[in-house]
């Protein structure tokens, strides 16, 4: 890359677009000349497309042919480090560059210029009269908090036309109001007051913020059971960087924790932070983008997709439940945002605090080896103990058939119910039922185009893949055999268990919290809110009450089956059923009252299950750390997934076995190659899948062998291949 870093106009300049391409393309400098990392519009073809100066242009053509840059967007330029971190990430996750630029950009309207606009936000005055359509472009404006919509934003969020919110306008319902575009964040005071802190939290506060006062890069692993106020703890750490004047950025796993977090941050720092997630509006995703390069957004609460977000001076990045499997993206570019952010960081000098009570193994292990500091929260934050843990022995319950909650679980929800005290009844499986069998033939009903199970999802009155989303209504005949009245449900799910709930516990209010449940990430929000409030007797979730969700009035959780994920050919079963216990059970007892944790299991002697009881995570992190070592896998050896799609199955497992065939490159690098097999799920939308498994050493060149493995192929047809790096699931 050249060092120079403006070019005049007419010099040749390498602009990366982001369009499907494998190379840079040269233009002509536009008038007035373009610095590097200049975001720029540039014909390609017929169209004009989004690109980034890259470096100096290559030539070695007829010059009087070059094109030239048709502008210069009026945006921050993409800095040097910003360009180095997407080449590293592309490296590693061996993504082509065009795609990473892709995820760099993720906001509308970037090439609009500044001007005045008309948004919309909720007004004070009530319509004449309520119609559907009305009542619907009001809830989308409640649901959003008060963020500004363009009037075409609103429209289609409401799914009404332009002319129900100007009617609306007119009545004072909805305010309409001229805005200049992408204003600046409110400043955010780092010096206010903060909490009254512990012993502990002062201690842990103390040393975060003498390593953000360094200015260099480094990672701390703050590890502190549920309950102990780690969130606290990492605000002092963002309100040092903040006084340092560089900006933060907090990463969330979920959606629906953001509404809380944001109340605590303005309570810490006297105004809220940009947020960026899919539940934001597309208005405030591109001042979020705009904003944060021009060094006007202090703060960013986001979830993974913020860590590409344009930062001027980013001094500390925190993942919030670090374990958490939802940090992996693994669609488009494959990718973990918790290793990504410690690449970044280590790339512009800044801070990482990864926060768990439950923290991977990969970052315990770090922590362990030296490369990670690590900071303890061994307390509950108050009056607040850790919950009381207790396994009920399945084998011993008097259970009748088709019920799932025990005896001994009834009666401990019941005691709760005539306290006045919240129950969390958990259960990682969403919908009614996950299969739907047919007792005359023996069928059980799959989805059309992949290999998987269809799940009831009885509110719906629908079967749902949980592969590919598709449903269809939920049958009355059997669609093999055609016999009537014969499809009974196999299992539970959080649906069928609510049912038993209400069956139960007759007077008892009952909530449900499962993704799948809400139209919007607003509505659960909400949801979440009313129930931290008090608003449920017995509230019935699935792994989304795991993620840090705090209920004050929640004194039981009874696990439905502890069990479940115990024996998944999953390398990471044994420590995910760990973290999800021990996450779970840290609902209970969170605030004045003590809590109490009842495992329902048929193997109580089983050593992740002991290991959960007994509370004694370090014996168990050695353990399964031992485990791994010897086996030679994650985070002691190096992985990858290879899998290979296409419409038929016969031409996807012959490149396969000619892959396996022709190993060289990895078996260079001391490495094995298992397969080809069919996936677990063997077939997604209609494409056969088929996979191969690369194993390595710690210290292997996986990447470089990968690329010259798949070099010489050459797929035909509408056959894929995609290359996990560091695979966390296994489907």
């Amino acid at each position: 890359m050249s060092t120079q870093e403006y070019f005049d106009q007419g010099e040749l300049v390498a602009v990366l677009t982001t369009q499907p391409l494998d190379r840079t393309l040269d233009y002509k400098a536009p008038e007035g000349g373009c610095f590097l990392g200049a975001f720029v519009e540039v014909p390609l073809g017929p169209r004009k497309v989004l690109g980034v100066v890259w470096g100096a242009g290559q030539g070695g053509f007829d010059l009087n042919k070059a094109r030239s840059v048709i502008r210069v967007l009026e945006v921050a330029p993409m800095r040097e480090e910003m360009r180095v971190f997407l080449g590293k990430v592309a490296d590693y996750t061996l993504t082509p560059m065009p795609a990473m630029l892709r995820l760099a950009t993720r906001a509308p309207g970037l090439g609009d210029p500044p001007s005045m606009r008309k948004v919309y936000r909720l007004g004070s005055g009530e319509p004449d009269r309520m119609t559907d359509a009305r009542s619907r472009v009001l809830e989308v404006l409640r649901d959003y908090g008060g963020l500004a919509f363009t009037l075409k934003e609103l429209a289609e969020q409401a799914g009404v036309t332009s002319s129900v919110v100007k009617g609306l306008v007119k009545q004072g319902a909805v305010r309409e109001e001229d805005s200049p575009r992408d204003l600046p964040y409110p400043q955010l005071d780092p010096n206010l007051p903060g909490k009254d802190l512990t012993e502990d939290q002062a201690e842990a506060v103390e040393r975060l913020q003498v390593g953000q006062q360094t200015g260099r890069y480094g990672t701390t692993l703050l590890k502190g059971v549920t309950g102990s106020g780690k969130t606290e703890v990492y605000l002092e750490a963002v309100a040092e960087a903040l006084r340092m004047g560089r900006q933060a950025l907090v990463l969330l796993p979920e959606i629906a924790l953001t509404a809380e977090f944001l109340t605590r941050v303005e309570a810490r720092f006297g105004a809220r932070p940009a947020e960026w997630h899919s539940g934001a509006t597309m208005t405030e995703r591109r001042r979020v983008w705009r904003m944060v390069g021009q060094g006007d957004a202090q703060l960013v609460v986001g979830a993974r997709s913020a860590l590409f977000l344009p930062f001027r001076d980013l001094g500390l990045v925190v993942v919030d439940e670090e374990h958490d499997t939802s940090y992996k993206q693994e669609d488009g570019v494959h990718y973990s945002a918790r290793d990504m952010a410690v690449l970044r960081s280590a790339i512009c000098g800044a801070r990482v605090i990864l926060a768990s009570a439950t923290p991977s193994l990969e970052s315990w292990a770090n922590a362990e080896a030296g490369k990670y500091e690590r900071v303890d929260l061994n307390s509950r934050f108050g009056v607040a103990v850790l919950p009381e843990m207790k396994p009920i022995d399945m084998r011993a319950e008097q259970m009748q058939p088709g019920t799932w909650i025990s005896p001994s679980l009834r009666q401990a929800v019941l005691q709760r119910v005539e306290k006045g005290e919240q129950s969390l009844l958990f259960i990682n499986r969403r919908g009614y039922a996950p299969v739907t069998l047919c007792r005359a033939c023996g069928e059980q009903i799959a989805c059309d185009h992949c290999d998987a199970r269809m799940v009831e999802h009885r509110f719906l009155k629908r079967l749902m893949c949980h592969q590919c989303g598709e449903t269809k209504p939920m049958p009355d005949t059997c669609p093999s055999c055609g016999v009537e009245g014969k499809l009974a449900p196999v299992g539970p799910g959080i649906e069928r268990l609510a049912e038993e709930a209400e069956t139960i516990f007759p007077d008892a209010n009952i909530a449900m919290l499962s993704s799948d449940l809400f139209g919007s990430a607003r509505a659960l929000k909400a949801k979440i809110e009313e129930i931290a409030s008090g608003d449920a007797d017995i509230v019935i979730g699935t792994q989304l009450v795991a993620k840090g969700h705090n209920f004050p009035k929640l004194t039981l959780v009874g696990v439905i089956d502890a069990d479940l994920s115990l024996h998944g050919a999953d390398l990471r079963a044994a420590e995910r059923t760990f973290q999800l216990m021990r996450q779970v059970a840290g609902r209970a007892g969170r605030a004045d009252k003590p809590g109490q944790a009842l495992l329902q299991t048929f193997q109580p002697e089983h050593p992740v299950i002991r290991a959960i009881l007994s509370g004694d995570e370090e014996g168990f992190w050695k353990a399964e750390a031992a485990g791994r070592q010897a086996a030679g896998v994650p985070p002691y050896g190096r992985m990858a997934g290879i899998v290979l799609s296409g419409p038929e199955v016969g031409p996807v497992f012959d490149i396969g076995t000619a892959m396996a065939r022709n190993d060289a490159p990895v078996r260079d690098v001391g490495g094995q190659v298992f397969g080809p097999a069919p996936a677990p799920i063997a077939r997604i939308r209609g494409r056969h899948r088929v996979r191969l498994l690369v194993k390595a050493p710690k210290g292997a060149p996986i990447q470089d062998a990968i690329v010259r493995w798949i070099a010489p192929l050459r797929l035909k047809g509408d056959i894929r291949l995609t290359v996990d790096i560091d695979p966390q699931s296994f489907y």
